[in-house]
Protein backbone atom coordinates (compact mmCIF):
# COMPACT_ATOMS: atom_id res chain seq x y z
CA UNK A 1 0.00 0.00 0.00
CA UNK A 2 2.49 2.11 -0.72
CA UNK A 3 1.08 3.92 -2.89
CA UNK A 4 -1.81 4.64 -1.20
CA UNK A 5 0.23 5.43 2.25
CA UNK A 6 2.37 8.56 0.36
CA UNK A 7 -1.25 10.26 -0.47
CA UNK A 8 -3.02 9.29 2.61
CA UNK A 9 -2.79 12.23 5.21
CA UNK A 10 -1.00 10.23 7.94
CA UNK A 11 2.43 10.36 6.41
CA UNK A 12 2.76 14.00 5.66
CA UNK A 13 0.31 15.10 8.59
CA UNK A 14 -1.64 17.64 6.39
CA UNK A 15 -5.23 17.72 6.61
CA UNK A 16 -7.84 19.99 4.94
CA UNK A 17 -7.54 22.50 8.57
CA UNK A 18 -4.27 23.35 6.46
CA UNK A 19 -6.27 23.55 3.36
CA UNK A 20 -8.35 25.75 4.91
CA UNK A 21 -5.58 28.61 5.39
CA UNK A 22 -5.33 29.07 1.62
CA UNK A 23 -6.37 31.99 0.09
CA UNK A 24 -10.07 32.44 -1.02
CA UNK A 25 -9.81 35.02 -3.54
CA UNK A 26 -7.94 33.97 -6.47
CA UNK A 27 -10.12 34.41 -9.88
CA UNK A 28 -11.72 31.34 -11.09
CA UNK A 29 -10.15 30.02 -14.18
CA UNK A 30 -8.16 27.10 -16.05
CA UNK A 31 -4.18 26.26 -16.58
CA UNK A 32 -1.85 23.50 -15.44
CA UNK A 33 -3.03 22.82 -12.28
CA UNK A 34 -6.22 21.90 -13.80
CA UNK A 35 -4.93 19.05 -15.81
CA UNK A 36 -3.25 17.71 -12.85
CA UNK A 37 -5.65 17.62 -10.68
CA UNK A 38 -8.12 16.03 -13.86
CA UNK A 39 -5.03 13.23 -13.22
CA UNK A 40 -5.43 12.77 -9.66
CA UNK A 41 -9.58 13.29 -8.85
CA UNK A 42 -10.25 9.74 -11.29
CA UNK A 43 -13.27 8.84 -11.46
CA UNK A 44 -14.37 5.34 -10.31
CA UNK A 45 -15.71 3.77 -13.00
CA UNK A 46 -12.43 4.37 -14.64
CA UNK A 47 -10.56 2.63 -12.30
CA UNK A 48 -8.99 -1.12 -13.15
CA UNK A 49 -10.89 -3.85 -11.66
CA UNK A 50 -9.90 -7.15 -10.86
CA UNK A 51 -12.82 -9.29 -10.85
CA UNK A 52 -10.56 -12.39 -8.86
CA UNK A 53 -10.18 -10.39 -5.83
CA UNK A 54 -13.39 -10.78 -3.53
CA UNK A 55 -14.75 -7.24 -2.71
CA UNK A 56 -13.85 -6.46 0.96
CA UNK A 57 -16.85 -4.70 1.55
CA UNK A 58 -18.37 -7.86 1.16
CA UNK A 59 -16.27 -9.80 3.38
CA UNK A 60 -18.89 -10.75 5.70
CA UNK A 61 -21.44 -12.18 3.22
CA UNK A 62 -20.26 -15.64 3.92
CA UNK A 63 -18.21 -16.01 6.86
CA UNK A 64 -19.62 -19.58 7.24
CA UNK A 65 -19.78 -21.32 3.95
CA UNK A 66 -22.78 -23.77 2.89
CA UNK A 67 -23.70 -26.55 4.07
CA UNK A 68 -23.57 -29.11 1.72
CA UNK A 69 -27.16 -30.92 2.32
CA UNK A 70 -29.53 -30.58 -0.55
CA UNK A 71 -31.16 -34.08 -2.19
CA UNK A 72 -30.26 -34.72 -5.57
CA UNK A 73 -31.51 -38.49 -6.26
CA UNK A 74 -29.53 -40.49 -8.79
CA UNK A 75 -30.95 -42.20 -11.57
CA UNK A 76 -31.57 -45.21 -9.73
CA UNK A 77 -32.65 -45.69 -5.78
CA UNK A 78 -29.73 -43.72 -4.36
CA UNK A 79 -30.35 -40.22 -3.14
CA UNK A 80 -27.04 -37.74 -3.09
CA UNK A 81 -27.27 -35.47 -0.51
CA UNK A 82 -25.09 -32.55 -1.19
CA UNK A 83 -25.03 -28.35 -0.65
CA UNK A 84 -25.11 -25.10 -2.47
CA UNK A 85 -22.49 -22.33 -2.30
CA UNK A 86 -22.98 -19.24 -4.28
CA UNK A 87 -20.17 -16.72 -4.33
CA UNK A 88 -20.25 -12.94 -4.76
CA UNK A 89 -18.86 -11.39 -7.61
CA UNK A 90 -16.94 -8.28 -6.91
CA UNK A 91 -19.00 -4.84 -7.77
CA UNK A 92 -18.54 -2.91 -10.37
CA UNK A 93 -17.57 0.91 -9.67
CA UNK A 94 -20.86 2.55 -9.30
CA UNK A 95 -22.51 5.38 -7.52
CA UNK A 96 -24.00 3.06 -5.45
CA UNK A 97 -21.85 0.52 -4.29
CA UNK A 98 -23.82 -2.96 -4.92
CA UNK A 99 -21.49 -4.52 -2.56
CA UNK A 100 -22.81 -2.49 0.33
CA UNK A 101 -26.35 -2.67 -0.78
CA UNK A 102 -29.67 -0.64 1.00
CA UNK A 103 -30.57 -2.22 4.30
CA UNK A 104 -33.76 -1.29 5.43
CA UNK A 105 -34.93 0.11 9.08
CA UNK A 106 -34.60 -3.54 10.54
CA UNK A 107 -30.94 -3.37 9.41
CA UNK A 108 -31.71 -5.98 6.92
CA UNK A 109 -31.39 -5.69 2.46
CA UNK A 110 -34.80 -4.92 1.19
CA UNK A 111 -36.08 -7.73 -0.76
CA UNK A 112 -35.74 -6.71 -4.03
CA UNK A 113 -31.98 -6.10 -3.10
CA UNK A 114 -31.40 -9.68 -1.01
CA UNK A 115 -28.70 -10.93 -3.53
CA UNK A 116 -28.01 -13.25 -6.60
CA UNK A 117 -30.89 -15.81 -6.48
CA UNK A 118 -32.62 -14.29 -3.04
CA UNK A 119 -35.74 -16.41 -3.68
CA UNK A 120 -39.00 -15.72 -1.92
CA UNK A 121 -39.30 -14.55 1.19
CA UNK A 122 -40.68 -17.40 3.42
CA UNK A 123 -40.26 -15.87 6.95
CA UNK A 124 -38.28 -14.60 9.89
CA UNK A 125 -37.58 -17.21 12.65
CA UNK A 126 -35.56 -16.17 14.81
CA UNK A 127 -35.25 -12.59 13.58
CA UNK A 128 -33.74 -13.92 10.46
CA UNK A 129 -35.43 -13.65 6.96
CA UNK A 130 -35.31 -17.52 4.98
CA UNK A 131 -35.26 -17.45 1.50
CA UNK A 132 -36.11 -20.22 -0.85
CA UNK A 133 -34.64 -19.77 -4.30
CA UNK A 134 -36.16 -20.49 -7.81
CA UNK A 135 -33.69 -23.51 -8.41
CA UNK A 136 -35.57 -25.22 -5.57
CA UNK A 137 -38.58 -25.71 -7.42
CA UNK A 138 -36.17 -27.33 -10.07
CA UNK A 139 -34.86 -29.73 -7.53
CA UNK A 140 -38.08 -30.23 -5.91
CA UNK A 141 -39.87 -31.21 -9.20
CA UNK A 142 -36.65 -33.75 -9.66
CA UNK A 143 -37.38 -35.02 -6.57
CA UNK A 144 -41.24 -35.65 -7.23
CA UNK A 145 -40.70 -37.48 -10.67
CA UNK A 146 -37.79 -39.96 -9.11
CA UNK A 147 -39.15 -40.50 -5.46
CA UNK A 148 -42.79 -40.81 -7.25
CA UNK A 149 -40.80 -43.74 -9.19
CA UNK A 150 -39.56 -45.24 -6.44
CA UNK A 151 -43.16 -45.47 -4.81
CA UNK A 152 -44.79 -46.98 -7.49
CA UNK A 153 -42.58 -50.36 -7.08
CA UNK A 154 -43.47 -49.91 -3.34
CA UNK A 155 -47.29 -48.71 -3.29
CA UNK A 156 -48.71 -49.64 -7.08
CA UNK A 157 -51.67 -48.96 -5.83
CA UNK A 158 -51.05 -45.28 -5.28
CA UNK A 159 -51.59 -44.70 -9.06
CA UNK A 160 -51.17 -40.86 -9.60
CA UNK A 161 -51.47 -39.76 -6.36
CA UNK A 162 -47.66 -41.00 -5.71
CA UNK A 163 -46.63 -37.58 -7.18
CA UNK A 164 -48.91 -35.73 -4.66
CA UNK A 165 -47.15 -37.55 -1.73
CA UNK A 166 -43.48 -37.46 -3.54
CA UNK A 167 -43.84 -33.77 -3.34
CA UNK A 168 -44.86 -33.77 0.07
CA UNK A 169 -41.63 -35.64 0.67
CA UNK A 170 -39.57 -32.84 -1.12
CA UNK A 171 -41.29 -30.44 0.95
CA UNK A 172 -40.76 -31.86 4.17
CA UNK A 173 -36.81 -32.88 3.42
CA UNK A 174 -36.19 -29.22 2.56
CA UNK A 175 -38.20 -28.41 6.06
CA UNK A 176 -35.60 -30.48 7.85
CA UNK A 177 -32.73 -29.13 5.57
CA UNK A 178 -34.31 -25.65 6.99
CA UNK A 179 -34.23 -27.25 11.10
CA UNK A 180 -30.46 -28.00 10.18
CA UNK A 181 -29.64 -24.52 9.27
CA UNK A 182 -31.62 -23.37 12.11
CA UNK A 183 -29.68 -24.78 14.41
CA UNK A 184 -26.52 -22.82 13.44
CA UNK A 185 -28.21 -20.00 13.23
CA UNK A 186 -29.34 -20.03 16.75
CA UNK A 187 -26.13 -21.23 18.06
CA UNK A 188 -24.71 -18.12 16.18
CA UNK A 189 -27.48 -15.85 17.64
CA UNK A 190 -26.53 -16.93 21.12
CA UNK A 191 -22.74 -16.16 20.75
CA UNK A 192 -23.39 -12.84 19.39
CA UNK A 193 -22.25 -13.72 15.96
CA UNK A 194 -25.25 -11.36 13.05
CA UNK A 195 -26.78 -13.84 10.76
CA UNK A 196 -27.71 -12.23 7.26
CA UNK A 197 -30.03 -15.25 6.23
CA UNK A 198 -30.83 -18.36 5.49
CA UNK A 199 -31.25 -19.66 1.69
CA UNK A 200 -32.75 -23.08 0.45
CA UNK A 201 -31.85 -23.71 -2.63
CA UNK A 202 -30.44 -26.32 -5.54
CA UNK A 203 -28.02 -28.27 -3.42
CA UNK A 204 -29.32 -27.84 -0.03
CA UNK A 205 -29.37 -24.61 2.50
CA UNK A 206 -26.75 -21.92 3.48
CA UNK A 207 -26.78 -19.51 6.70
CA UNK A 208 -25.06 -16.34 6.00
CA UNK A 209 -23.11 -15.65 9.15
CA UNK A 210 -21.89 -12.06 9.01
CA UNK A 211 -18.59 -12.74 11.15
CA UNK A 212 -16.03 -15.25 12.72
CA UNK A 213 -16.41 -17.32 15.34
CA UNK A 214 -14.04 -15.61 18.41
CA UNK A 215 -12.71 -18.97 19.43
CA UNK A 216 -12.01 -22.39 18.16
CA UNK A 217 -14.02 -23.98 20.98
CA UNK A 218 -17.06 -21.91 19.31
CA UNK A 219 -16.10 -22.89 15.58
CA UNK A 220 -16.32 -26.37 16.57
CA UNK A 221 -19.96 -25.83 18.58
CA UNK A 222 -21.30 -23.71 14.94
CA UNK A 223 -20.36 -25.82 13.14
CA UNK A 224 -21.49 -29.89 14.78
CA UNK A 225 -25.12 -28.43 15.79
CA UNK A 226 -26.39 -28.94 12.44
CA UNK A 227 -25.32 -32.54 11.88
CA UNK A 228 -26.60 -32.94 15.25
CA UNK A 229 -30.23 -31.42 14.67
CA UNK A 230 -30.20 -34.08 11.44
CA UNK A 231 -29.14 -36.87 13.90
CA UNK A 232 -31.83 -36.18 16.13
CA UNK A 233 -34.75 -35.55 13.07
CA UNK A 234 -33.36 -39.09 11.76
CA UNK A 235 -33.77 -40.74 15.21
CA UNK A 236 -37.04 -38.48 15.55
CA UNK A 237 -38.44 -40.56 12.01
CA UNK A 238 -36.83 -43.89 12.92
CA UNK A 239 -39.19 -43.85 15.97
CA UNK A 240 -41.95 -42.66 14.46
CA UNK A 241 -41.80 -45.67 11.97
CA UNK A 242 -41.81 -47.80 14.95
CA UNK A 243 -45.97 -46.49 15.40
CA UNK A 244 -46.83 -47.10 11.73
CA UNK A 245 -46.92 -50.07 9.07
CA UNK A 246 -43.96 -49.80 6.69
CA UNK A 247 -45.86 -50.96 4.01
CA UNK A 248 -48.13 -47.42 4.22
CA UNK A 249 -47.47 -44.21 2.73
CA UNK A 250 -46.76 -42.59 6.21
CA UNK A 251 -44.02 -45.25 6.76
CA UNK A 252 -42.34 -45.28 3.50
CA UNK A 253 -42.94 -41.13 3.75
CA UNK A 254 -41.07 -42.10 7.86
CA UNK A 255 -38.19 -43.91 6.21
CA UNK A 256 -37.48 -41.63 3.22
CA UNK A 257 -37.04 -38.80 5.63
CA UNK A 258 -34.64 -40.88 8.18
CA UNK A 259 -32.55 -42.22 5.20
CA UNK A 260 -32.15 -38.78 4.11
CA UNK A 261 -31.20 -36.69 7.05
CA UNK A 262 -28.89 -39.73 8.36
CA UNK A 263 -27.01 -38.81 5.10
CA UNK A 264 -27.20 -35.27 5.16
CA UNK A 265 -25.60 -35.54 9.02
CA UNK A 266 -22.86 -38.29 7.17
CA UNK A 267 -21.95 -36.25 4.14
CA UNK A 268 -22.06 -32.74 6.70
CA UNK A 269 -19.06 -34.40 8.86
CA UNK A 270 -16.86 -35.53 6.54
CA UNK A 271 -13.73 -33.33 7.84
CA UNK A 272 -13.18 -30.67 4.83
CA UNK A 273 -13.99 -27.59 4.17
CA UNK A 274 -16.64 -26.26 3.45
CA UNK A 275 -18.17 -28.97 5.34
CA UNK A 276 -19.67 -28.78 8.40
CA UNK A 277 -16.51 -31.29 9.58
CA UNK A 278 -14.34 -29.37 7.96
CA UNK A 279 -15.08 -26.42 10.27
CA UNK A 280 -14.92 -28.70 12.92
CA UNK A 281 -11.47 -29.87 11.79
CA UNK A 282 -10.29 -26.31 11.48
CA UNK A 283 -11.38 -25.72 15.28
CA UNK A 284 -9.76 -28.22 16.55
CA UNK A 285 -6.01 -27.74 14.92
CA UNK A 286 -6.87 -23.93 15.84
CA UNK A 287 -6.72 -25.35 19.01
CA UNK A 288 -3.83 -26.86 18.74
CA UNK A 289 -2.20 -24.34 17.01
CA UNK A 290 -3.34 -21.28 17.96
CA UNK A 291 -3.61 -20.10 14.76
CA UNK A 292 -6.89 -20.17 12.64
CA UNK A 293 -4.82 -19.53 9.51
CA UNK A 294 -3.30 -22.89 9.86
CA UNK A 295 -6.47 -24.98 10.47
CA UNK A 296 -7.89 -23.15 7.90
CA UNK A 297 -5.25 -24.22 5.18
CA UNK A 298 -5.29 -27.91 6.41
CA UNK A 299 -9.12 -28.06 6.17
CA UNK A 300 -9.02 -26.94 2.88
CA UNK A 301 -6.68 -28.73 1.46
CA UNK A 302 -8.61 -31.94 2.92
CA UNK A 303 -11.80 -30.69 1.30
CA UNK A 304 -10.15 -30.51 -1.93
CA UNK A 305 -8.83 -34.36 -1.73
CA UNK A 306 -12.30 -35.19 -0.82
CA UNK A 307 -13.68 -33.51 -3.83
CA UNK A 308 -11.10 -35.74 -6.32
CA UNK A 309 -12.80 -38.97 -4.20
CA UNK A 310 -16.10 -37.63 -4.61
CA UNK A 311 -15.53 -37.22 -8.45
CA UNK A 312 -13.98 -40.74 -8.23
CA UNK A 313 -15.27 -42.64 -5.57
CA UNK A 314 -19.09 -41.84 -6.07
CA UNK A 315 -19.90 -43.42 -9.57
CA UNK A 316 -18.01 -46.34 -8.47
CA UNK A 317 -19.48 -46.97 -5.56
CA UNK A 318 -23.34 -46.33 -7.27
CA UNK A 319 -22.25 -49.53 -9.75
CA UNK A 320 -20.59 -51.73 -7.42
CA UNK A 321 -23.50 -52.19 -5.08
CA UNK A 322 -21.31 -51.12 -1.79
CA UNK A 323 -24.02 -48.83 -0.55
CA UNK A 324 -25.67 -52.65 -0.08
CA UNK A 325 -28.67 -52.21 -3.23
CA UNK A 326 -26.41 -54.75 -5.63
CA UNK A 327 -24.52 -54.00 -8.66
CA UNK A 328 -25.64 -51.90 -11.46
CA UNK A 329 -25.43 -52.07 -15.12
CA UNK A 330 -22.56 -49.06 -15.81
CA UNK A 331 -23.77 -48.50 -19.23
CA UNK A 332 -26.84 -45.90 -20.69
CA UNK A 333 -27.95 -42.80 -18.96
CA UNK A 334 -27.66 -43.93 -15.46
CA UNK A 335 -23.58 -44.45 -16.35
CA UNK A 336 -23.75 -40.54 -17.73
CA UNK A 337 -26.13 -38.66 -14.79
CA UNK A 338 -23.73 -40.52 -12.14
CA UNK A 339 -21.24 -39.11 -13.27
CA UNK A 340 -22.58 -35.89 -13.53
CA UNK A 341 -23.88 -35.21 -10.08
CA UNK A 342 -20.47 -36.56 -8.96
CA UNK A 343 -18.65 -33.85 -11.18
CA UNK A 344 -20.96 -31.08 -9.80
CA UNK A 345 -20.46 -32.14 -6.41
CA UNK A 346 -16.84 -32.40 -6.60
CA UNK A 347 -16.87 -28.92 -8.34
CA UNK A 348 -18.74 -27.74 -5.58
CA UNK A 349 -16.91 -28.55 -2.41
CA UNK A 350 -13.28 -28.03 -4.30
CA UNK A 351 -14.48 -24.05 -5.42
CA UNK A 352 -15.84 -24.08 -1.29
CA UNK A 353 -12.93 -25.07 -0.18
CA UNK A 354 -10.69 -22.57 -2.04
CA UNK A 355 -13.15 -20.02 -0.85
CA UNK A 356 -12.34 -20.68 2.51
CA UNK A 357 -8.83 -20.03 1.97
CA UNK A 358 -9.03 -16.77 0.11
CA UNK A 359 -11.64 -15.69 2.95
CA UNK A 360 -9.12 -16.60 5.71
CA UNK A 361 -6.28 -15.57 4.15
CA UNK A 362 -8.51 -11.67 3.52
CA UNK A 363 -9.46 -11.94 7.29
CA UNK A 364 -5.84 -11.94 8.07
CA UNK A 365 -5.32 -8.68 6.04
CA UNK A 366 -8.32 -6.41 8.19
CA UNK A 367 -6.04 -5.09 10.10
CA UNK A 368 -3.52 -3.27 7.09
CA UNK A 369 -6.95 -1.26 6.45
CA UNK A 370 -6.65 1.93 8.47
CA UNK A 371 -9.01 5.06 7.40
CA UNK A 372 -6.42 7.15 8.57
CA UNK A 373 -3.58 5.88 5.79
CA UNK A 374 -6.34 5.39 3.16
CA UNK A 375 -7.43 9.13 3.46
CA UNK A 376 -7.54 11.37 0.35
CA UNK A 377 -6.31 14.99 1.17
CA UNK A 378 -9.11 17.22 1.25
CA UNK A 379 -9.67 20.94 0.30
CA UNK A 380 -12.67 22.61 2.27
CA UNK A 381 -14.31 25.28 -0.10
CA UNK A 382 -17.76 27.38 0.22
CA UNK A 383 -21.21 26.45 -2.03
CA UNK A 384 -21.08 28.80 -4.37
CA UNK A 385 -17.41 28.01 -5.34
CA UNK A 386 -16.31 27.61 -8.91
CA UNK A 387 -15.64 23.92 -9.79
CA UNK A 388 -12.50 25.51 -11.06
CA UNK A 389 -11.39 27.52 -8.17
CA UNK A 390 -11.89 24.37 -6.12
CA UNK A 391 -9.57 22.44 -8.34
CA UNK A 392 -6.87 25.01 -8.34
CA UNK A 393 -6.77 25.36 -4.73
CA UNK A 394 -6.87 21.23 -4.35
CA UNK A 395 -3.92 21.06 -7.11
CA UNK A 396 -2.12 24.00 -4.74
CA UNK A 397 -2.67 21.85 -2.09
CA UNK A 398 -1.78 18.37 -3.46
CA UNK A 399 -5.64 17.22 -2.01
CA UNK A 400 -7.29 14.90 -4.13
CA UNK A 401 -10.82 15.67 -2.53
CA UNK A 402 -13.37 18.09 -2.26
CA UNK A 403 -15.60 19.11 0.30
CA UNK A 404 -18.23 21.93 0.71
CA UNK A 405 -18.62 23.45 3.91
CA UNK A 406 -20.90 26.54 5.50
CA UNK A 407 -19.50 30.17 6.73
CA UNK A 408 -18.13 28.04 9.88
CA UNK A 409 -16.05 25.69 7.94
CA UNK A 410 -18.73 23.21 8.85
CA UNK A 411 -18.45 19.83 6.35
CA UNK A 412 -21.73 19.73 4.72
CA UNK A 413 -21.14 18.18 1.45
CA UNK A 414 -18.41 15.77 -0.61
CA UNK A 415 -17.65 16.79 -4.20
CA UNK A 416 -18.38 13.36 -5.89
CA UNK A 417 -15.24 12.68 -8.41
CA UNK A 418 -17.66 11.19 -10.89
CA UNK A 419 -19.74 14.03 -10.98
CA UNK A 420 -16.20 16.53 -11.78
CA UNK A 421 -15.78 14.21 -14.11
CA UNK A 422 -18.54 15.06 -16.06
CA UNK A 423 -18.07 18.61 -16.22
CA UNK A 424 -16.30 19.56 -19.24
CA UNK A 425 -12.96 21.50 -18.84
CA UNK A 426 -14.70 24.97 -20.43
CA UNK A 427 -17.81 24.71 -18.55
CA UNK A 428 -15.85 24.11 -14.83
CA UNK A 429 -15.77 27.96 -14.10
CA UNK A 430 -19.23 28.69 -14.45
CA UNK A 431 -20.32 25.89 -12.38
CA UNK A 432 -20.90 25.97 -8.28
CA UNK A 433 -19.44 23.01 -6.17
CA UNK A 434 -22.72 22.82 -4.73
CA UNK A 435 -24.25 21.51 -7.66
CA UNK A 436 -21.92 18.15 -7.79
CA UNK A 437 -21.75 17.33 -4.12
CA UNK A 438 -23.37 14.61 -1.84
CA UNK A 439 -24.88 15.60 1.17
CA UNK A 440 -23.57 14.26 4.42
CA UNK A 441 -24.95 12.26 6.63
CA UNK A 442 -24.35 10.62 9.96
CA UNK A 443 -23.22 7.24 8.49
CA UNK A 444 -20.82 9.34 6.01
CA UNK A 445 -18.99 10.59 8.92
CA UNK A 446 -15.79 8.13 9.70
CA UNK A 447 -13.71 8.47 12.49
CA UNK A 448 -9.75 8.34 11.11
CA UNK A 449 -9.77 5.56 13.88
CA UNK A 450 -11.25 3.21 12.64
CA UNK A 451 -9.35 0.21 11.27
CA UNK A 452 -10.13 -3.10 9.96
CA UNK A 453 -13.59 -4.97 10.62
CA UNK A 454 -14.81 -2.14 12.05
CA UNK A 455 -13.92 0.15 9.42
CA UNK A 456 -15.55 -2.56 6.81
CA UNK A 457 -19.16 -2.24 9.07
CA UNK A 458 -19.18 1.01 9.21
CA UNK A 459 -18.64 1.49 5.12
CA UNK A 460 -21.06 -1.52 5.01
CA UNK A 461 -23.43 -0.33 7.06
CA UNK A 462 -24.26 3.21 4.60
CA UNK A 463 -23.32 2.49 1.12
CA UNK A 464 -22.09 5.49 -0.42
CA UNK A 465 -18.49 6.03 -2.46
CA UNK A 466 -16.80 8.61 -0.69
CA UNK A 467 -16.76 9.40 3.15
CA UNK A 468 -15.75 12.39 5.73
CA UNK A 469 -12.75 11.08 7.80
CA UNK A 470 -13.32 13.05 11.15
CA UNK A 471 -10.61 13.19 13.97
CA UNK A 472 -11.83 12.12 17.15
CA UNK A 473 -12.23 16.07 18.18
CA UNK A 474 -14.79 16.26 15.03
CA UNK A 475 -12.36 18.73 12.64
CA UNK A 476 -12.29 17.46 9.17
CA UNK A 477 -9.24 14.78 8.44
CA UNK A 478 -9.99 14.18 4.93
CA UNK A 479 -12.29 11.83 2.42
CA UNK A 480 -12.13 8.63 2.15
CA UNK A 481 -13.07 6.40 -1.20
CA UNK A 482 -14.61 3.02 -0.89
CA UNK A 483 -12.05 2.68 -4.18
CA UNK A 484 -8.95 3.27 -2.14
CA UNK A 485 -10.38 0.31 0.53
CA UNK A 486 -10.92 -2.05 -2.89
CA UNK A 487 -7.23 -0.81 -3.73
CA UNK A 488 -5.49 -1.25 -0.71
CA UNK A 489 -7.14 -5.00 -0.54
CA UNK A 490 -5.83 -6.07 -3.94
CA UNK A 491 -2.50 -4.73 -3.12
CA UNK A 492 -2.67 -6.75 0.40
CA UNK A 493 -4.20 -9.98 -1.40
CA UNK A 494 -1.16 -9.89 -3.95
CA UNK A 495 1.47 -10.13 -1.36
CA UNK A 496 2.77 -13.34 -0.08
CA UNK A 497 0.90 -15.42 2.50
CA UNK A 498 2.51 -15.08 6.12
Amino acid sequence: MKSLAREGESEEGATARGAASASASAAPGTGPGLVVMDKTLRPAADSARIPSTPSPLALHDRSITPRYQGPHPAPNVHLHHTGSTAGRNPPDSTERRTAVADTDETGERPDKRSGPGGGILMGRPFGVPVYVSPSWFLVAALITWVFGDQLDRVLPDLGPARYLVSLFFAVAFYASVLVHELAHTVAALRFKLPVRRIQLQFFGGVSEIEKESETPGREFVLAFVGPLLSLLLAGAFYLGMELVDPATVPGVLLAGLMISNLLVAAFNLLPGLPLDGGRMLRAVIWGITGKPMTGTVAAAWVGRALAVAVLIGLPMITHTGILGTGAIESTGMNTVMDALLAAILAAIIWTGAGNSLRMARLREHLPELRARTLTRRAVPVENATPLSEALRRANAHGARAIVVVDGHGDPLSIVRESAIASVPEHRRPWVAVSTLAQDLTDGMKVSAELTGEELLDHLRATPATEYLVLEPSGEIYGVLSTLDVEKAFVKAMARPQS
